[in-house]
């Protein structure tokens, strides 16, 4: 599991599925986390997941990211789960180049690393 670094920058923290993220403060993360962020932002992903990543119609991200590997939550961003009201998003080109980032995000958060909230670039 990952922990937030506070006050300090170290070397990257990764998650034990290999999903690569730096974080300080718990909101100063690294470009690839934070183009993740900005497409979660872009999307509305909130709408169903809530602000937080805590649920509302849709599942909360914060638990499953807890037990979805990579290739899972990849499989369901792209495929979709359409019985269950998830869309796919194998046609955005958004989200197929920010794939990466959008997962490190996402398991920033369930990690407990990244805060909820604004985030902005490590420098």
């Amino acid at each position: 599991m990952a922990f937030a670094l506070v006050g300090f920058v170290a070397g990257p923290t990764v998650c034990a599925d290999g999903a690569p993220y730096t974080v300080a403060e718990g909101n100063k993360v690294d470009k690839i986390t934070l183009q993740g962020w900005r497409t979660w932002r872009a999307l509305a992903c909130e709408r169903c997941h809530g602000a937080r990543q805590e649920g509302l119609v849709g599942p909360p991200l914060v638990e499953s990211l807890k037990r979805l590997s990579k290739e899972e939550f990849k499989q369901t961003m792209m495929k979709g789960r359409p019985e269950k009201g998830m869309p796919n998003f194998d046609g955005s080109k958004m989200v197929t180049e920010n794939l990466d980032g959008l997962y490190a995000y996402l398991k920033g958060r369930s990690d407990g690393a990244i805060r909820p909230g604004r985030l902005e670039e490590l420098k």
